[in-house]
């Protein structure tokens, strides 16, 4: 039940993340989630949209360095301490969590995060014996 994540290595340079996303939404392909990081001279952008495929081949067509990864996409339970429903498992199973940032929209009032980890299938397993609610393609129609 993994989600495909498109991560762009950008110019660390103003104007190249709006130039991105203005080609991106030019062709009606909405940003779900997102992540951006600077590494020296470069930016690491990492997005869930709607179409994942048409959008990797469109940035693709513009000379983008893209890669398209799986990942998971949890929802966070609503009580005190609710990111360690997910945290504590991952870290017993001894899964590595890369990076985690959340979508922009939901789905009903749980907020979603994306998670990169080293191991996605056993991270998927324990993430589901603890009851935290994984979100496959329904992701791409939140609008």
């Amino acid at each position: 039940m993994a989600v495909k994540q498109i991560s762009v290595l950008l110019g660390n340079v103003p104007g190249s993340f709006a130039r991105m996303t203005h080609i991106l939404h030019t062709e009606d392909i909405n940003t779900i989630a997102v992540s951006a990081a600077s590494i020296e001279e470069d930016s690491r952008v990492r997005l869930v949209v709607n179409d994942p495929d048409r959008a990797a081949a469109l940035l693709e067509s513009f000379n983008f360095n893209v890669e398209v990864t799986p990942v998971l996409a949890a929802e966070i339970p609503l009580h005190a301490g609710h990111i360690n429903a997910i945290l504590k498992p991952l870290a017993k199973g001894d899964i590595n969590i890369l990076y985690l940032y959340t979508t922009i929209n939901r789905i009903g009032k749980e907020t979603i995060v994306i998670i990169g980890v080293d191991k996605l299938e056993e991270a998927r397993e324990i993430l589901a014996e603890n009851w935290i609610n994984l979100i496959g393609d329904e992701i791409y129609s939140i609008p």
